[in-house]
This record gives C-alpha cells, structure tokens and sequence, in this order.
C-alpha cells in the first residue's frame, strides 16, 4: 500500500489552539487539505530533534552553564534524535497498517532534569535560568512578532519561541507514545546523546 508521510516532526499540534503558533497552524491547514483527499497519510511526531539541543536551541547554555527554561523546570518535554526519528519513520513507511498519528520520543525530560544530566556529563554545574513565567514568555513572543514580521521568512526567532513556550507548558505533550510499535528499534537518551557528543564542554 502507497503510504505518504508529511515532513511533521514536531510536539503535538493536533491539541494546540489554533492561531497560537504560525508554522504549526500551517501543518494543521496541510492536515485538513490532505486528509480530505484519497491519500494515506501517517505523520511521525517526535517532540524536539534532541540534535538541536547542541545547536540551534537555546535550552542548554553550555558556555554560560545554564538550562534555560520559561515556566515550571519539572515540566517534561519530549525529545528524539534524528537517527532515531528516522529509523522510525522508515519502519511506519513499510508498515501497512499505520494510524494516521505515531507519536514518540526518544526521552522526556524537564529542564531540571537538563541541568543535571549536563552537570554529571561535564563535571561542571549547569544552574537554572528562568527569565521569567509563561505569561511573560508571551507577551516577548508578542513583540518580538510585531518587531520582526515574518513575511516570507519560514522560521523567525519569535517562531523558535512559539514551539518552546508548546513545550514547557505541555499543551503540546506527546501522548500516549507509540515508542513500542516497532520492537527492534533502541531509543537514544538525552544523556546518551550528549555522552556521544562531549566535545560540546
């Protein structure tokens, strides 16, 4: 059977507000559009790529030693490495029976639970750093839209901060999980990522 599998890849939208996060009311008008049409579609949805978490994400603040975080430190946020995410998705690809969403993740962890995995792996003490709660989130979420508007710009820095504020307030937690769907597959921590990537200290 043909199977399509939209480039998701993210927490869940399908229980976010619309209007509150650009790029994933774009994914939920794909959604309506393609599943009003014959074709059968599954979407992977995975939280945040763990891979970001050395790169493009500011959570861990490894030159300052710092877990960034907005909101509550003990919320759990769900991560999945690339490899893992695709392993998965090559597997759901030859799946005939797939739902039309597979939700999984790699690890959930919370900021706190951040700060002490970098601190054991570098020797060195990660603190907390909470500029504020997720109503102020909001509000730089908001002027920074209004500062820099997106026009043709597919992911401005205010749309990095729509998908975190998703994350430290759960709405877009990942659940149940389909992690067990496909039994050969392992799944990579945050720590073993980070463990495998110790250059990063």
């Amino acid at each position: 059977m043909q199977r399509f599998i939209p480039s998701d890849y993210c927490i869940d939208y399908t229980k976010l507000a619309p209007g509150n996060n650009r790029n994933l009311d774009l994914r939920r008008e794909f959604r309506h559009r393609l599943d009003n049409t014959a074709i059968a579609a599954t979407s992977v949805l995975n939280g945040m790529f763990t891979d970001l978490l050395t790169g493009q994400a500011p959570v861990i603040l490894f030159d300052r030693k710092r877990v960034l975080y907005w909101g509550n430190a003990d919320k759990l946020m769900d991560f999945t490495t690339l490899d893992d995410t695709a392993a998965y998705t090559a597997a759901a690809a030859l799946d005939p029976v797939t739902p039309r969403f597979l939700r999984i993740a790699g690890d959930q962890i919370s900021a706190r639970g951040l700060s002490i995995v970098a601190s054991e792996i570098t020797g060195q003490e990660f603190k907390l750093l909470r500029p504020g709660g997720l109503g102020a989130f909001n509000v730089i979420i908001a002027i920074m839209r209004r500062l820099m508007p997106a026009h043709d710009n597919l992911y401005p820095p205010w749309q990095g901060m729509q998908y975190m504020r998703d994350m430290l307030s759960g709405d877009g937690k990942l659940t149940p999980l389909d992690n067990q769907r496909y039994s050969h597959l392992r799944w990579t921590t945050v720590r073993d990522f980070l463990m495998l990537n110790r250059s990063i200290d």
